[in-house]
């Protein structure tokens, strides 16, 4: 029997047999509900995204805590960093992405990127 308290979750990976990159859904039952508890995936060395799909959620990564209503994306770089994230909102839905740095080989070339902007985070 699960907690009443775990979302429902969708092994996306596991699904679709998916091997270059972890990806998993996650929809709160209820209000407060914690979608991914406190962790860091340091001993993976992954870096994680999170997607807001549906409702509203509060993301802590670090020290930092923020507002994540539906369409926020937040990017986890540091993998030893601590991240969670609470449901504000029942149903509130989060795709959950990561892999480690290097493993990702992009079909795009270079002039696809040509003067479109970057976080003010990540180096030229």
């Amino acid at each position: 029997m699960s907690d009443p308290g775990d979302p429902a979750w969708k092994p996306i990976q596991h699904y679709l047999g998916l091997t270059a990159f972890g990806i998993n859904a996650f929809t709160a039952r209820a209000a407060g509900d914690m979608i991914a508890p406190p962790h860091d995936e340091e001993d993976f060395g992954q870096e994680e995204v999170y997607v807001v799909v549906a409702g509203h959620a509060r993301v802590t990564v670090g020290d930092d805590e923020m507002d994540a209503p539906a369409g926020t994306v937040v990017a986890v770089r540091d993998p030893a960093l601590v991240r969670s994230v609470v449901a504000v909102d029942a149903g509130t839905t989060v795709l959950a992405v990561g892999c480690a740095p290097g493993c990702f080989r992009t079909s795009w070339r270079p002039d696809h990127f040509e003067g479109l902007p970057r976080h003010p985070t990540v180096e030229p």
